[in-house]
């Protein structure tokens, strides 16, 4: 058993990192100027690096040089390093593309076929669809926020808004996919069947979907036509194609970027929109433009990794489940667990993976059904990963927006409706056929 004392000291460095964020927030509200250039006060990479410094520093017991390897190891986690990858090929997807004119030629794709009024919507039911095709919410981000940022820049659209309905329809499959990580994790864990847990989990979320898209389709109301839409061309289209067909046909989200890649590269070529050292340029451009993205990302791998070497994820364990005692209290407990882990790890599917077990074994002593368990493990890791500001998927949204994490936080509609949606469900026993 872990102490009061030790285990809030573990968990301590992500409070800090909690208090700086809601700072950061705060404090954006009052940009200052830097070379005549507006900044936030409280950069989110200094937050990162204050919570840092702090989580090597109380972690006592052993040397220094042992706890700058524990937090090296944690920034350098094989799962971590993929993500980065992504980030890479991501940005250099996205300058070749932008440098070739196939977001300008997807962007006009999209305001000759939706009406003005139906673009929000429009975005994210498009989303929806290809989330839930593909089965993950990093593809989808990577395929349409692009297009998304140049729909909000040709029709004066709010540029975050825009950029966090894609993200919104992203967790939309990443939630109900069957082909998703947090789906198949989730189900294994509890020992349900897909098809079961996927029926259970639509009555809670599809609610939430429908509102969401109504308030898309209210805000989208007043979207204003841009006065001239340029020319669709199929050929500077065909690299988004590409990438979305290969994405849904099930094809790794490396080498569907790689194939992108080289798509642009031979488009830009042959059309003469650069030289062969022009592409590597613009590809230098993008990869470069996410740097601040993947120094984000080691700081909040190490930072959790030391939390938890020091025992912080077991003592959330060990709290939450001390004082269950009745059905509603299981599914809570299950519910804050995964919640509270993937705000130590960043990562859904790792909190579904380290609280599945005992969330069945919580689920079997107090009479849950275990495929409204993996509803709850899968729509609570979904809501908290779609709204952490130094999640993979709200960074790579960032940095291919232009944006900070912090200003697309606000306009994250579906992953709050959903955490919504699950808490009620909890409450008023909904579905009672599985409560």
């Amino acid at each position: 058993m872990i102490s009061n004392k030790k285990g809030l000291k573990a968990l301590s460095p992500l409070f800090l990192l909690l208090a700086l964020i809601a700072a950061v927030i705060v404090m954006s509200l009052t940009d200052v100027s830097v070379d005549g250039k507006s900044v936030p006060v409280m950069p989110l990479t200094v937050a990162f690096l204050i919570a840092s410094v702090y989580a090597i520093a109380i972690s006592g017991g052993m040397p220094l040089t042992k706890r700058i390897d524990t937090y090296s190891r944690g920034a350098g986690a094989s799962d971590l390093l993929l993500m980065l990858w992504i980030y890479v090929l991501a940005g250099a997807f996205a300058a070749s593309a932008k440098a070739i004119g196939s977001i300008d030629a997807t962007v006009n794709f999209a305001l000759n076929v939706l009406p003005p009024n139906l673009i929000l919507p429009g975005l994210f039911l498009a989303a929806c669809f290809i989330s839930i095709s593909i089965g993950t919410s990093v593809g989808t981000v990577v395929a349409l926020v692009p297009i998304a940022a140049g729909i909000a820049s040709q029709t004066g659209t709010n540029a975050a808004l825009v950029t966090a309905i894609v993200v919104g329809g992203a967790y939309f499959g990443d939630n109900l996919s069957f082909i998703s990580d947090t789906t198949v994790v989730a189900t294994q864990t509890q020992h349900c069947k897909m098809s079961d847990k996927f029926r259970v989990n639509v009555m809670i979320v599809a609610p939430a979907a429908l509102v969401i898209l109504i308030i898309y389709a209210i805000l989208g109301a007043d979207v204003q036509a841009p006065t001239h839409v340029g020319e669709a061309s199929f050929v500077k289209v065909l690299p988004y194609l590409v990438v979305l067909i290969t994405a849904i046909c099930g094809m790794n989200v490396m080498a569907v970027l790689s194939i992108g890649i080289i798509l642009c590269g031979v488009i830009g070529l042959f059309q003469g929109s650069f030289g062969f050292y022009g592409w590597l340029l613009n590809m230098n451009t993008g990869i470069i433009g996410m740097g601040e993205m993947v120094i984000i990302a080691m700081m909040a791998g190490g930072m959790l990794g030391m939390i938890k070497h020091n025992g912080g994820i077991d003592f959330l364990i060990e709290k939450l489940t001390a004082h269950v005692s009745t059905r509603r209290g299981a599914e809570l407990s299950i519910a804050a667990l995964v919640s509270l882990v993937n705000i130590c790890t960043a990562n859904n599917t790792i909190a579904i993976l380290t609280v599945g077990a005992i969330s069945r074994r919580i689920g079997d002593r107090f009479g849950v059904d275990n495929r409204k368990a993996a509803s709850i493990l899968d729509t609570f890791s979904c809501c908290v990963q779609g709204i952490l500001p130094y999640g993979v998927q709200i960074l790579l949204a960032a940095g291919l927006s232009g944006l900070s994490p912090i200003d697309i936080l606000p306009y994250l509609y579906y992953p709050f409706a959903i955490g919504i949606a699950a808490l009620l469900a909890i409450l008023i026993r909904y579905p009672k056929k599985y409560s």
